[in-house]
């Protein structure tokens, strides 16, 4: 990977496209990133590859814990926590990832996440037991984080967004099909190295983005990294441990508000979590993840349950459904910048809840394959459109720390999701 790349300075962004009051200031979704307006923007097919494989890679082991847990030689509940530490790892990484690209720029984070990734996967390539390759997955999702925080910080533009999201929902649906196909012709640890696709897109991202230092700020806040750290690690270990984790999740919430209040420019800025558009799309982004995440286990079940069709059919239906939707997402995505918030909120929250609402109630096949497309549908296009309307919301200083701040909350509704999956539907 070429390190020695000639940073170039992007021109000032021009004035985004006319909203519904007016031309949008540079401060509105056009200016998300500082490189948004440059004569020779990444295109967005490369910025999907530097983050879909992600969404491959952290579903890859749902069919395939049996055999991941009879190589390491632990029960399959122990071997769970592969798909928990990488839930974990995406949730802490982001913000932290973001703190780095605000503080240092596009490369630094970059070849972090780079080492991370290459070496996290070098791990659980030669783990013989489970803590290793535990600590190789959690080093692989952090770099993944990373590189999905670089792609989303270089959208630009809710149609650009739209095409990574969908990028996303459509890996991520073919993650578990291809993570069985590669363990039983290969072995389970190719279908988690899955993710190191994304390092192909980087040629392309370095030569063509703007690397240039951002300048010098504030002190890195340390403890208030540290305090939403803990906040986030003890919110994904709500679903296993609920009392000890949520007591810990609202003491940290507390030590981190004080701190807030006493540093409010600091890791977390109180001017965003005063702003109403980045906390309604931070809170809509966590539910719409969380319902999707829940659908995503919940449909197969109904579907045997119901239908009495067999586990390649369910698969193949899902699969079919899912890709659907996310194929829509780019168009409902592309619709959505040329729509009002009120009414892109009102639509994303139609479709979040006819979803479950259909899965629920529906007694043929074909409309509970409609709930898992609609739950896919809602959150690709959520995530686009809410990050836009998240990052605008900030700052030019602060749109780093509001994209890190809004993709945890996305990944705790993907930690959230498969919890609620077992706790209603499925009697876990």
């Amino acid at each position: 990977m070429p390190m020695s790349v000639r940073t170039r300075t992007a021109p000032p962004s021009p004035p985004g496209p006319p909203g519904p009051s007016g031309p949008s200031s540079p401060s509105g979704p056009s200016a998300l990133s500082a490189a948004a307006g440059a004569a020779r923007r990444v295109p967005a097919l490369w910025l999907a590859l530097l983050a879909a494989p992600v969404a491959a890679s952290a579903n890859a082991p749902v069919l395939v814990l049996p055999d991941m847990a009879g190589s390491l030689g632990v029960p399959v509940a122990s071997a769970a926590w592969l798909v928990t530490v990488h839930a974990w790892a995406m949730a802490v990484g982001t913000p932290l990832m973001a703190g780095l690209l605000r503080r240092r720029g596009l490369g630094p984070t970059l070849r972090l996440s780079t080492v991370l990734l290459i070496a996290g996967t070098a791990a659980l390539a030669a783990a013989p037991w489970l803590p290793l390759a535990v600590a190789g997955r959690a080093a692989q999702a952090a770099g993944g984080a990373g590189l999905v925080t670089a792609a989303m910080s270089l959208a630009g533009s809710v149609r650009r967004m739209g095409v990574i999201s969908a990028g996303f929902g459509t890996m991520g649906a073919v993650g578990p099909l291809l993570g069985a196909t590669l363990t039983h012709t290969v072995s389970w640890r190719l279908s988690l190295a899955v993710g190191v696709l994304a390092l192909s897109a980087l040629p392309a991202v370095l030569r063509r983005a703007d690397l240039s230092a951002p300048p010098a700020g504030a002190p890195f806040d340390g403890r208030g990294a540290a305090l939403l750290a803990v906040a986030a690690t003890a919110l994904v270990l709500v679903p296993r441990h609920p009392l000890p984790a949520a007591g810990a999740a609202a003491a940290a919430a507390v030590l981190l508000a004080l701190h807030v209040r006493s540093r409010p420019a600091g890791f977390v800025p109180a001017a965003l979590l005063r702003a109403p558009a980045f906390v309604i799309s931070a809170v809509l982004a966590c539910a719409l993840a969380t319902s999707y995440f829940a659908l995503l286990f919940t449909v197969p079940q109904l579907l045997r349950e119901r239908t009495g069709w067999t586990s390649a059919t369910v698969g193949a239906g899902q699969l079919a459904a899912l890709l659907a939707g996310s194929a829509l997402s780019m168009v409902l995505a592309a619709a959505a910048g040329r729509m009002s918030r009120p009414r892109v909120l009102a639509v994303l929250i139609t479709l979040g809840a006819l979803a479950p609402l259909t899965a629920a109630a529906a007694p043929w096949a074909p409309l509970l394959l409609l709930a898992a497309a609609l739950a896919v549908l809602a959150t690709s296009t959520g995530q686009a459109t809410l990050a836009v309307h998240a990052t605008a919301a900030a700052p030019a200083a602060q749109r780093p720390a509001a994209l890190g701040l809004f993709s945890l909350c996305y990944q705790l509704g993907g930690a959230f999701g498969p919890a609620v999956a077992a706790a209603v539907a499925l009697g876990g």
